[in-house]
């Protein structure tokens, strides 16, 4: 699936984000406690060592919560801005995983290795600004804009805002042909 970076305000982001870690972590504290005291009234011993009574409550409670994460709250526009923050993540890092691949394709000049990384640079660039880490960007800046100043030299577009998994595949396919 084609993925797109958007535009967004790294302060409303992060508020967001928080707001939503917030919220599933007090939820997952609440089933946690909910579902270990239940267990213990159910089945514990009174007086006794109900360890794993608690235990099982807890990993019911986060197994609920994931599911309840991804089936149910995954999809309203309150999570919207962490889901977001997600799917970049995973992009880059299925970029990252290919990396050798996306480099020799640049070298070999193949351009879809140059598009691909110039998506990969966009993207982390705007990971560390959401994320506001700015000392992890500034380390890569002179890499991004020597990219950037060759694709203009080559007259390829620099604005690579959209990412086809396929890319993936045609660089590593290509690479191994080398």
């Amino acid at each position: 699936m084609m993925f797109e970076i958007k535009q967004l305000n790294p302060e409303k982001y992060r508020q967001q984000t928080r707001r939503s870690t917030v919220t599933i972590a007090l939820l997952f504290v609440l089933l946690g406690m909910l579902l270990s005291s239940v267990a213990v009234m159910l089945f514990g011993e009174p007086g006794g060592d109900n360890f794993r009574w608690n235990l099982a409550g807890i990993i019911v409670g986060l197994l609920l919560t994931v599911a309840l994460v991804r089936l149910k709250f995954w999809h309203q526009p309150w999570m919207a801005p962490a889901v977001y923050g997600w799917q970049l993540k995973r992009r880059l890092m299925s970029i990252t995983n290919v990396m050798h691949h996306v480099t020799a394709g640049v070298t070999a000049q193949d351009p879809m290795a140059i598009k691909l990384l110039r998506f990969y640079h966009l993207g982390l660039t705007q990971m560390h600004q959401l994320d506001g880490n700015s000392s992890a960007l500034s380390q890569m800046v002179a890499e991004i804009n020597q990219h950037k100043e060759a694709m203009e030299a080559l007259g390829m577009n620099t604005e690579q805002n959209q990412m086809n998994p396929a890319w993936l595949v045609a660089v590593k396919k290509a690479n191994a042909a080398r």
